[in-house]
């Protein structure tokens, strides 16, 4: 059903102008620009960042069982807290209110909040009543986001369900379901152990974020839209989106098994992939409530493309940057882009039109 509506989806954008309606007119196309800052850390990933000040931005490498500030101006990555010193045990999640830091580790099950100094002021324990999860966003009334996925049972057939997001007080006197996720694109397979159910390679998920004031964005992946949620509870669907329809090609099975050590591929080649690709990869809010949506994109295109949208759900504009990297983090001026090396991360910082 998902490759039935991607396709109708593309066909339906491909016949618009022929109909009795006005033409869409041009996207306007933003190029970011460069601005020869860089920085090379020996991290594997990165895969959340939040910007701290100007040049200044925090980071979580979970291989490396690291949170860190990297430094443009003084070109220097220092270390916030470290493993040795009983701060966090197994960093992984990262993001940024106010004037603090939150970082959710699920080794000591717990969220350390930091100053952006580098204090630790204090942690909140994991939330027992929903299984152990770590807030993803604060808004200013200081309640808490979290996703809650569904248990996944024995043969992986839990999944079939929707993941929800939930809001709550810190002291959980007020817990309350806002919304729920794409289910996962699922394939029933069978091996040694018998029936099981694992989630298609290159599918996508649905991304969401909360805005200082509460509002709630969710870009859903099946769809191709950006919905909005205020603080009353009133949504707002997006317009769907322009769809550039890319098939998961023998190049894109190879380089996914190029991340496993020969002795784990024979396993990893049994995994199911999807037909096509998400419509985009990742999404991140900007200071001026746009939210960026990073779109899929094929094996040796050699440019990175996002469509911003806007609250309304509509789409304003592309961005663009050159180079296999993506975008981690947005300040109004500026993006921090992250680019696999053979050394591990490079970042980059562009500036915004």
């Amino acid at each position: 059903m998902f490759f039935v509506r991607r396709i109708l989806s593309a066909l339906t954008l491909a016949l618009a102008p022929l109909g009795c309606g006005q033409p869409r007119a041009p996207l306007p196309v933003v190029d970011l620009r460069a601005t020869g800052d860089t920085l090379q850390l020996s991290f594997l990933e990165v895969p959340e960042a939040a910007s701290v000040s100007e040049n200044r931005w925090a980071l979580v490498a979970p291989s490396e069982q690291q949170v860190a500030i990297a430094d443009f101006a003084t070109r220097k990555v220092v270390s916030l807290g470290s493993v040795k010193s009983g701060e966090y045990r197994q960093p992984f999640s990262l993001f940024r209110f106010a004037d603090s830091l939150y970082v959710g580790d699920w080794g000591m099950q717990r969220m350390t909040v930091w100053t952006l100094t580098g204090k630790l002021t204090h942690s909140i324990a994991a939330f027992a009543p929903l299984r152990g999860a770590l807030p993803r966003a604060r808004d200013a009334d200081g309640q808490f986001y979290l996703e809650l996925s569904p248990r996944p049972g024995p043969d992986g057939s839990g999944n079939r369900d929707s993941a929800v997001i939930v809001r709550t007080s810190l002291d959980l006197t007020r817990v309350d379901t806002v919304a729920r996720l794409a289910p996962l694109d699922l394939a029933e397979v069978v091996g040694d152990a018998g029936r099981r159910f694992e989630r298609r390679i290159l599918s996508g998920t649905d991304h969401w974020g909360v805005l200082p004031d509460g509002t709630l964005w969710i870009a859903r992946v099946y769809h191709n839209r950006v919905d909005w949620m205020g603080r009353g509870g009133a949504l707002v669907r997006g317009e769907p989106l322009p769809d550039r329809v890319l098939t998961v090609t023998e190049a894109d099975h190879e380089l996914f098994l190029r991340r496993f050590p020969e002795d784990l591929r024979g396993p990893a080649e049994k995994l199911p992939f999807a037909v096509v690709k998400p419509p985009f990869e990742d999404a991140h809010a900007a200071p001026d409530g746009t939210v960026w949506l990073e779109k899929s994109r094929a094996i040796g295109d050699s440019v990175r493309s996002y469509q911003v949208v806007n609250r309304g759900g509509k789409l304003l504009r592309e961005v663009r940057h050159p180079g296999h990297g993506h975008v981690l983090a947005l300040t109004a001026a500026a993006a921090l882009v992250a680019e696999p090396t053979a050394q591990g991360v490079r970042l980059l910082q562009y500036r915004i039109p």
